[in-house]
C-alpha cells in the first residue's frame, strides 16, 4: 500500500526518499548555517528529534484519502439533508517557507447513497494538512476528495488559518486570518446554499 500511495504522491522521475542518516546530516548542516554548533550538548540529539518530528508532521504523504473515505454507511433512514462538521483543528506547513500555519476547517456535504463517519472528515483534513501545503490547495483537495469518493450532491469547505510566515517573518503581523472556500454541486450552483452553509458555520456560537 505504501508503494501505491507513494506513486500517487509523486511522479516516477522524482528522486528517491533520502535515508534517515542523510536527513539528520541535513539538519546538522542547517544548524551550522544558522550559526550554532551541532556538536554542543544541547544540539547533539536535535537531528534525531527533528527527523522523528517530521515523520509525524508530514505523515500525510504516507496516507491515502481513498482509504479514509472508503467506508460509507448507507443505512441512514433516508437522510439526505446537509451534514456539517465544523471547527476541525489542523496544523500544516507552508510549502514556500516550511513554517506552520494553524487553523480550523469546516466541511459540509449533501449525501446521496450514504454518509461517511464524522471522524473520517477530521482525518481527511489531517491527510492533506500534514504535507507541505498552501491553504488554497488544501481547501480544494479536501473538497475534491469528498466529491470524488462520496459522490454527494454538493460539497462546501471553508478553511481559516493564521500563517506564521506572516507573523514570524516578512511583514510580521500577528493575528491575521486567511479564509479560503471551495464549493461543488448544489453549493456552487445555488448561492442560497452557500448562505446556509455560512450561517451554520458562523451561527449558533
Amino acid at each position: 500500500m505504501d508503494a501505491i500511495v507513494s506513486l500517487y504522491r509523486r511522479d516516477a522521475s522524482a528522486p528517491a526518499r533520502p535515508s534517515r542518516e542523510e536527513a539528520e546530516a541535513a539538519v546538522r548542516t542547517l544548524i551550522r548555517w544558522a550559526g550554532d554548533d551541532p556538536e554542543r550538548e544541547g544540539l547533539l540529539d536535535t537531528p534525531k528529534r527533528v527527523t522523528k518530528a517530521y515523520e509525524q508532521l508530514f505523515a500525510g504523504y504516507r496516507e491515502s484519502e481513498a482509504d479514509v473515505l472508503a467506508k460509507v454507511f448507507e443505512e441512514v433512514e433516508g437522510y439526505g439533508d446537509i451534514v456539517l462538521v465544523r471547527d476541525i483543528p489542523f496544523h500544516s506547513h507552508c510549502e514556500h517557507h516550511m513554517v506552520p500555519f494553524v487553523g480550523k476547517a469546516h466541511i459540509a456535504y449533501y449525501p446521496t447513497k450514504g454518509v461517511v463517519g464524522l471522524s473520517k472528515l477530521a482525518r481527511l483534513v489531517d491527510v492533506f494538512a500534514r504535507r507541505l501545503q498552501t491553504q488554497e490547495s488544501m481547501t480544494a483537495q479536501i473538497a475534491n476528495a469528498i466529491d470524488e469518493h462520496l459522490r454527494p450532491r454538493g460539497v462546501a469547505v471553508l478553511v481559516e488559518a493564521e500563517h506564521m510566515c506572516m507573523s514570524m517573518r516578512g511583514v510580521q503581523k500577528d493575528g491575521v486570518s486567511t479564509i479560503t472556500t471551495q464549493f461543488t454541486g448544489v453549493f456552487r450552483e445555488d448561492p442560497a446554499e452557500q448562505v446556509r452553509f455560512m450561517t451554520l458555520v458562523r451561527g449558533f456560537r
